[in-house]
């Protein structure tokens, strides 16, 4: 009896073996019913493949060949060494020994390719004052550039290279963006060479920030990785197209701690554009002085009602004071578009065309009072804020 059990248990053994090797390397022997039996594993494995994260390599793929190094220099006059200044070094030399020197400086910044024919959009403050720009391609060729013009009232700068057939980057769309979407910042931070770093849109519309030199603040806010190095190179989205220029960070000690801002895409597709086109940027003004409601004049509304630009100032003469705006005024409504603050009053006024007859709307005590004023041309920034 035993060994007959002992006969069926092998025989079993083996025709398990049997099953398992025809089933894996020639499932075609094996009756349907059996196929199906050993095939019903296939929809778990193909659930686990649905919940791998996607990649982003095809969005990574499409934008780094538009992405640029830039490396400027420039002469600078700095003080002259301490030692000039003993006593004994002078009695020698006497003052022939000039109070400054001067020294080449170089620094480091990022761009992307916008034009087939060489325009590159980057940020003002990488190449202002430079007297040599340097483009360096991600193949490795490196070009000498030239500023067609900049923009420092949002920090953008167009630069443009001998060369045809580069590949320049997708135009995205910035205002279909929202918080939580998926981007990607690309650029040479600290000089190591092109990275890639990936975040989400934090917030949207931040201002504010007063940043040295920008007027116009409308910035992308995001938590992806931005250093020093990153500045002008592109923001994009995860299909690899650009919704931004990186801009700044905020940080204490000078690196990433992951609130970065980038200029809006239909900020700076707007100034390269003009740029292009005129050399300059031209901005509508209508001759006011902003502030925020609320900041002290006697006349402001309650703090329950904070939406508008409060007018604390009116030009004599000016395209405001011909239309019968008044000190005190709360401006409410530019061609149709709500004003939510200073900031967008700013942005909806430059956006105007200089010459043009624009509706607005302004909160006067309680009454909405409808004002009509010819835009004029912005002038040259002015050292205090105002419109």
């Amino acid at each position: 009896m035993y060994r007959l059990w002992l006969i069926f248990s092998q025989a079993a053994t083996i025709a398990v073996a049997v099953l398992f090797v025809v089933s894996t390397f020639h499932p075609e022997w094996l009756p349907q019913s059996a196929r199906v039996a050993v095939l019903q594993q296939a929809p778990v494995r193909q659930a686990a493949t649905e919940l791998e994260p996607e990649s982003l390599h095809v969005a990574v793929e499409r934008a780094t060949p538009s992405v640029v190094n830039i490396f400027t220099s420039k002469e600078v006059r700095v003080p002259r060494h301490p030692l000039f200044n003993d006593p004994l070094f002078k009695r020698f030399f006497g003052d022939q020994v000039p109070d400054e020197e001067e020294q080449r400086t170089t620094s480091l910044g990022s761009g992307v390719i916008v034009s087939p024919s060489g325009y590159i959009l980057t940020n003002q403050h990488v190449v202002e004052a430079a007297e040599e720009i340097e483009v360096a391609m991600p193949s490795g060729k490196k070009l000498l550039a030239k500023v067609v013009g900049d923009d420092p009232e949002t920090d953008l700068a167009v630069l443009r290279v001998d060369a045809a057939g580069l590949p320049a980057i997708t135009f995205g769309s910035s205002d279909a963006l929202r918080v939580g979407d998926v981007v990607l910042a690309i650029g040479n931070p600290f000089g190591v060479g092109q990275t890639v770093t990936s975040g989400i849109v934090s917030a949207l519309g931040r201002s504010g920030l007063h940043i040295p030199g920008n007027t116009y603040e409308n910035f992308i806010q995001t938590d992806a990785a931005i250093n020093p190095g990153n500045s002008g190179g592109p923001l994009v989205d995860s299909r690899g197209n650009l919704i931004g220029i990186n801009a700044a960070i905020y940080s204490p000690s000078g690196g990433s701690n992951g609130i970065g801002f980038a200029i809006p895409v239909s900020t700076a597709k707007s100034v390269l554009e003009q740029i292009i086109k005129t050399g300059t940027v031209t901005r509508g003004w209508i001759g006011v002085e902003v502030q925020e409601i609320g900041s002290g004049l006697s006349e402001s509304p309650k703090p329950s009602d904070t939406r508008g630009a409060l007018i604390a100032g009116v030009l004599r003469g000016g395209p405001a004071d011909k239309a019968g705006f008044k000190p005190g005024d709360v401006l409410t409504e530019v061609e149709g578009k709500p004003v939510a603050d200073r900031s967008a009053m700013l942005n909806l006024v430059a956006a105007l065309q200089p010459g043009s007859h624009a509706h607005m709307k302004v909160r006067r005590g309680k009454q909405d009072v409808a004002l009509e004023v010819i835009v004029g041309r912005r002038p040259k920034p002015q050292p205090r804020p105002g419109e």
